[in-house]
């Protein structure tokens, strides 16, 4: 991040430069003057006092240009090195080379090491997104080279002679059972894609939140009855200007992760509270929780926590990402307060009326 100068600074630097101007310009000056008195004392020149001077004035400028030429001419190759080695660094970021770190301390100050310095952060922050997005290939390879190796495997056990009918209808739900998995990670894959692009509009519109997260409820009764949970629900009336599919895959979403991470004859609570400025919407269970380090990464894409939460479950990573996305598309926030073995409780927190900014 660039570093904007102090005034002491900007003082400092220009007192800098007076300073030089006046040394520079005395030295000319003084070299002017005892030259000329040489000169005189050895020659007998009758002229007026002023064109005296004026001859003084004018070898004193003469003779500042001088020295700048020759400060110029020692300091030049020392700037072009180190353009050239801007420039290099320049080419070696568009080719994909991250690893950049220029030494601005012995080089320059003032705008020119600022440039290095944002050279080098610009050079950092590049090489932080090409780790992400090689993080994402690898994610999402993974995720998918599982089903496929699962379809492949039990497509050629369907070809071996003397399967029952049994065998071949169990291989092939398998084989259904895999391809919905492959499509539901393209499908989710696709939303993140479109939610996290410029062009996404949230098209806002009043509807009752309170009856989207009720029908939403009915709609998860066989998941819940058949885990025989307790299911509570304390929905206040409230009314919201938001989009009503967005929001709906979030509580969606919030409520069958409850759901399938908590045990049988458990219990799961959603609760809406409202505010003259604000909903709260709360999806609370009695579930195996969630360890503290992976509360901090949960959000992420791909993500999946530890073996105890991946292993009940069937999941690709990308649900709560899409959660969070669609809550901060709406300037609202999702936090939770989970703990191993003893539940937890995500809290979605939205403007009543959406302001686009």
């Amino acid at each position: 991040m660039k570093r904007h100068l102090t005034k002491f600074e900007i003082g400092l630097r220009f007192v800098g430069a007076l300073a030089m101007i006046f040394v520079v310009s005395g030295l000319a000056f003084s070299l002017a003057f005892w030259l000329t008195k040489w000169f005189y004392a050895r020659h007998d020149v009758i002229l007026p006092e002023y064109i005296l001077q004026l001859i003084n004035w004018g070898l004193g400028v003469f003779f500042l240009f001088v020295l700048i030429a020759i400060i110029n001419l020692l300091t030049r190759p020392k700037q072009r090195a180190v353009w050239i080695e801007m420039m290099d660094a320049l080419k070696r970021m568009a080719k994909g080379d991250f690893n950049i770190m220029l030494d601005r301390d012995k080089k320059y100050h003032g705008q020119i090491g600022d440039f290095i310095q944002s050279i080098n952060d610009m050079a950092h922050e590049l090489k932080q997104v090409e780790m992400l997005r090689q993080e994402f290939i690898s994610n999402v390879s993974h995720e998918i080279q599982s089903p496929l190796t699962s379809i492949r495997g039990f497509a050629s056990t369907l070809q071996r002679e003397g399967l029952s009918p049994d065998e071949q209808k169990h291989y092939l739900s398998i084989i259904e059972k895999e391809t919905t998995r492959l499509s539901k990670i393209s499908d989710n894959l696709l939303k993140l894609t479109t939610l996290e692009s410029e062009q996404q509009q949230v098209d806002p519109k009043r509807y009752r939140l309170d009856t989207q997260l009720e029908n939403i409820v009915l709609a998860c009764e066989p998941q819940w009855l058949e885990k025989e949970l307790e299911l509570e629900l304390e929905l206040e009336e409230a009314e919201i200007v938001a989009n009503e599919e967005m929001l709906s895959q979030v509580w969606v979403n919030l409520i069958h992760n409850a759901i399938k991470f908590t045990p049988a004859r458990g219990n799961v609570k959603v609760v809406l509270k409202r505010t003259e400025d604000q909903m709260k919407v709360q999806v609370a269970d009695t579930g195996i929780g969630i360890a503290p380090e992976d509360q901090l990464r949960m959000f992420e894409r791909f993500y999946k926590g530890d073996k105890q939460r991946t292993r009940t479950a069937d999941g690709s990573g990308l649900g709560l990402s899409i959660v969070k996305k669609i809550v901060e598309l709406h300037h609202g926030e999702i936090q939770v307060q989970s703990s191993l073995h003893s539940g937890s409780m995500f809290e979605v927190t939205l403007p009543a009326v959406y302001m686009s900014k």
